[in-house]
């Protein structure tokens, strides 16, 4: 599988990597826990069994569209089927074209049974994953928000990427030379 996401500028990614310290520090999941060199905070929009030419081509139109400014809305929890605490982010105008362009790319050249129905639009819930774990409930009835910092008032999403989930490789999706 092929993930699309976005990621922050500099003091917005500072700020989501010391929530996921504090969260670590108090002995909660935690993004920080996952090593990886490709770990880091991202909004994921979409994601596909790969990323063929036709997919590809209406990415760099997106690309084109970047720097995106957004605003984070706070804390927010899924239960899905894993354990989430987020920063969600307001799903403007701006933002949800956005994230429309990119599921009508994934989904013109990839199965439908292959797409995930959480990434459609009006089901998305766009969001900054701080932890997350297979332990049901997990964040429930936690006083998790107060371990945080407060997230950033505004923040532009700058590089669009995708993370191939079998090989583990990252790649930048730039615009159309």
């Amino acid at each position: 599988m092929r993930t699309v996401e976005l990621l922050l500028d500099e003091a917005a990614d500072a700020a989501v990597r010391e929530a996921w310290r504090r969260l670590a520090d108090a002995g909660l999941p935690s993004q920080a826990r996952h090593r990886s060199p490709t770990n880091s905070p991202h909004l994921t929009l979409a994601s596909c069994p790969e990323l063929t030419a036709p997919i590809r081509w209406e990415l760099a139109e997106v690309a084109a569209a970047l720097p995106l400014p957004v605003r984070f809305d706070g804390v927010i929890r899924f239960e899905r089927p894993t354990s989430v605490l987020a920063w969600s982010l307001e799903l403007d105008p701006t933002l949800a074209d956005l994230h429309r362009r990119v599921w009508e790319a994934v989904a013109s050249d990839s199965p439908p049974e292959t797409l995930s129905p959480f990434h459609a639009p009006g089901r998305w819930s766009p969001h900054i994953t701080l932890g997350r774990t297979r332990r049901p409930g997990a964040f429930a009835g936690r006083r998790v928000p107060e371990l945080l910092p407060p997230p950033p008032l505004r923040a532009h999403l700058t590089t669009l990427r995708s993370f191939d989930t079998e090989t583990g490789t990252l790649e930048t999706l730039t615009t159309r030379a």
